[in-house]
């Protein structure tokens, strides 16, 4: 099969690399001033294409890394998209973070094309898709992912099918409303207990024997302990639309978002001081009484 990839950032770089070293597969991509250097998987036999339609045209399965739901629906629906030349019996991955409601329509409208459609999340960090170990939350057909499974074995560690399309979405939503719901709330206990001046390896250790014991302390700890970020290169913009899809999706649904609201309210303030490009860790510091430049 010869897979498409558009959205060669942080997580789509590692993914491409991994299709292209550990699968075996023919890749193209589509060149993008907000990819990551791509000089690696030119190396390793990736070819670029100047639009959504040209990478359409080349595919068998097309890989979706991009923001949202905005970038989603542009690439899919837009000029020169990915609708204006699938091929018949192309398969698209969204493997983006992205509305249930819009995975739906675009799912439709790949279907009118000729092509099929999955929803399939990831779960992981970074590291995980350079390493070749994602997890991803598939939703749609169970033959349609089938088709896929090789490709996707190439850059993970699991794929579990959760059922008909949008549920990928749906669970995504949920995983980093609780994920990023207590690495906000850690942040802001964090930063408290510097302003109080708690050591912060006490802090950690007595946060790691009892019931603060976490994967969102195991991330964050780096950081306060000695303010490596690296650990979790994500930026806070990026929770903060997370959050807010979180939001949307309850509200469409009738659901109680009280806790949310206090987190997209914390989020939305370090962006409206310009710290959108900060990565989640930082926010202990950004959440002190007076964190430094």
């Amino acid at each position: 099969m010869h897979v498409g990839i558009i959205g060669v950032g942080l997580m789509g770089h590692g993914i491409a690399r991994n299709v292209l070293s550990r699968g075996g597969f023919a890749l193209s991509f589509l060149d993008h001033p907000g990819n990551q250097p791509t000089d690696e998987i030119r190396a390793l036999g990736a070819t670029a294409c100047a639009t959504p339609a040209e990478v359409a045209a080349a595919s068998d399965v097309i890989l979706l890394c991009v923001t949202g739901s905005p970038q989603v629906e542009a690439v899919i629906t837009g000029k020169d998209g990915i609708a204006t030349t699938i091929r018949a019996g192309t398969v698209v991955v969204d493997c983006s973070t992205a509305l249930p409601e819009s995975t739906l329509r675009m799912g439709e409208v790949i279907r009118k094309a000729g092509g099929d459609y999955i929803d399939a999340p990831m779960t992981r960090t970074a590291k995980h898709a350079h390493e070749g170990t994602l997890n991803l939350l598939a939703g749609g057909p169970a033959e349609v992912l089938e088709r896929v499974r090789p490709v996707l074995a190439s850059f993970t560690e699991k794929v579990d099918h959760v059922g008909p399309l949008s549920h990928g979405h749906r669970l995504k939503l949920l995983h980093n409303y609780v994920s990023i719901g207590f690495m906000t709330l850690l942040a802001e206990a964090a930063a408290q207990a510097g302003d109080a001046g708690v050591d912060p390896q006490v802090f950690v250790d007595v946060l790691a024997g009892g019931g603060g014991a976490s994967v969102a302390l195991d991330r964050l700890a780096p950081y306060i302990v000695s303010q490596n970020r690296d650990g979790l290169p994500f930026f806070v913009s990026n929770a903060l639309k997370d959050i807010d899809y979180y939001r949307s999706m309850s509200e469409a649904s009738g659901a109680q978002k009280t806790v949310a609201d206090a987190v997209s309210a914390a989020l939305s303030g370090a962006v409206a001081e310009g710290h959108g490009d900060a990565y989640v860790p930082e926010l202990v510091r950004l959440f002190r009484t007076a964190p430094e430049a």
